[in-house]
């Protein structure tokens, strides 16, 4: 190696970087960071979103975000997740707007999310248990709005998993 000259720097192994088959539960009061490019990374805090099954979450965005636009230029998204129950992933896929003013909330949009990976972050020394926290610091008009909105999106996804559950009691076709 020349005189002054540095190692190049090992990269990290990826290849056997731990991944969750399903989406696990978080808490309701969860913050996720949801990250979109232009092509650089933007994050911005997104409370509570929804779990829709076990590879897809709902989340709600304001029609005015960079974030809304950069999605969708660029649907590729990820959604880092902390919540209490030692819950620490990274929610990898494809997000796209299924509704564009959500009921008694005209200024946001309902954004789903297609999951195409779950990166675990869980690690044996540590855990998380409260994971990230807001506080509402003006009116208690707000955290009404952001409920509203989350059991809308909580009542689309049960709709969603009902239409998507096979009739009980029916005979499978082909059967007599």
């Amino acid at each position: 190696m020349a005189v002054g000259a540095r190692p190049t720097p090992r990269r990290p192994d990826v290849t056997n970087h731990p991944e969750l088959d399903t989406l696990p539960e978080w808490p309701l009061e969860t913050i996720g960071v949801l990250v979109t490019t232009d092509p650089t990374p933007h994050a911005i805090p997104v409370s509570w979103p929804v779990r829709a099954g076990d590879r897809q979450i709902l989340i709600s965005l304001k029609s005015n975000r960079g974030s809304l636009a950069r999605l969708r230029e660029r649907p590729e998204v990820a959604l880092l997740i902390l919540g209490g129950g030692d819950v620490a992933l990274c929610a990898r896929g494809t997000a796209r707007v299924i509704a564009e003013q959500m009921p008694s909330a005209e200024d946001y949009v309902a954004v789903r999310i297609d999951i195409d990976a779950i990166d675990d972050h869980r690690q044996s020394a540590f855990a998380v248990t409260k994971g990230i926290q807001r506080t509402v610091l003006d009116d208690e008009s707000e955290l009404r709005g952001l409920r509203s909105r989350v059991n809308t999106l909580r009542s689309w996804s049960q709709n969603q998993a009902a239409q998507n559950q096979p009739a009980q009691n029916q005979p499978a076709q082909g059967r007599a």
